[in-house]
């Protein structure tokens, strides 16, 4: 597994939201997305992957059009984004 940590080129969630409306189809490799702000203000987009190949596609071949399409005339890099491999998961168990 691996997790994507990005600061996107812009900085509220509804402009994450008209991104996201441009892209084709829920990404393949994506198993879950988290947009939210830190205490400082800067948006941020937590993505788990099924590997570091599928979010690098992601990055590259789909998320950097839409971004050019969207940000449009302004330059526009891939957001930054740092990678981690999953080392261990822990998730909740629900309480039956």
């Amino acid at each position: 597994m691996w997790i994507t940590v990005a600061t996107p080129p812009f900085t509220s969630i509804d402009q994450v939201d008209a991104v996201l409306a441009q892209l084709p189809a829920a990404p393949e490799g994506m198993e879950a997305r988290y947009v939210g702000t830190t205490a400082d203000g800067e948006l941020r987009i937590v993505s788990l992957w099924k590997s570091r190949d599928h979010a690098d596609r992601f990055f590259v071949d789909t998320l950097g059009p839409v971004l050019a399409k969207v940000l449009a005339p302004e330059p526009v890099g891939i957001s930054q984004a740092l990678g981690i491999e999953v080392a261990r998961r822990y998730e909740s168990q629900p309480v039956g």
